[in-house]
């Protein structure tokens, strides 16, 4: 009935309670964002921004991102994927426990609005069977919304360094967000400067380089 009537969100929430129904599924991939997102995340460099979906997956990013967490954006450029599946020392994310129980908390939360959904249900236990840590956080039932907080960021090109991470709700975007990273101080700004300088090839070299050394064998 929803898209016989061409609802928009919120229409379609209240139908749903009308129809008292405990949740709304929710898309989990946007086709078209608002162009003046991209001009925003533009104006922002040198900071680097992203937009995410409820999924952690990658709707927008600027340049400064990519530099920063060029893993993020491999494969299906899905955030959680690329932080709970890939060997700690190739992680952006320098592991924080209680990072990645928020992380996980957030999943779940998002995850109650889309029961039922077989995307939702796939992508879920993908990441339960590939990840034992995954699995132990997502056992623990925590709920979370996305929040502003200190992360340890690694890049192989100029090593660990911190960024404050502020998330901003998008009202124009249902069940997305947009975070971005500022350096907590002058030695993280002279990292992430040093960084934006560097040709793309300059950037890539180390994280090759390491796959290379490490990883060859495993393909």
């Amino acid at each position: 009935m929803a898209r016989t009537l061409s609802l928009d969100a919120a229409e379609k929430a209240h139908l749903y309670r009308l129809a008292d129904v405990p949740t709304v599924p929710v898309a989990h991939a946007v086709t078209a964002l608002p162009e003046e997102l991209q001009v925003i995340l533009d104006h922002l460099q040198p900071l680097p921004g992203v937009v995410l979906n409820a999924r952690y997956d990658v709707l927008a990013h600027n340049k400064s991102y990519e530099a920063l967490c060029p893993g993020f954006l491999l494969g299906e450029r899905n955030v959680a994927r690329r932080v709970f599946l890939p060997p700690e020392c190739c992680n952006t994310y320098h592991h924080n426990w209680d990072d990645l129980r928020r992380m996980v908390g957030y999943l779940r939360g998002a995850n109650a609005k889309n029961l039922g959904d077989p995307d939702w249900e796939q992508f879920i236990a993908e990441l339960c069977s590939e990840s034992a840590t995954f699995a132990s956080l997502w056992a623990l039932n925590d709920v979370a919304v996305p929040a502003s907080r200190t992360k340890q960021v690694r890049n192989l090109a100029v090593g660990e360094f911190e960024m404050f991470l502020t998330s901003m709700s998008l009202p124009s975007v249902p069940h997305a967000w947009m975070q971005v990273y500022t350096p907590v101080d002058e030695v993280a700004w002279g990292k992430l400067r040093a960084l934006l300088a560097m040709s793309p090839e300059e950037r890539q070299r180390p994280w090759v380089e390491h796959r290379e050394l490490y990883h060859a064998a495993a393909g």
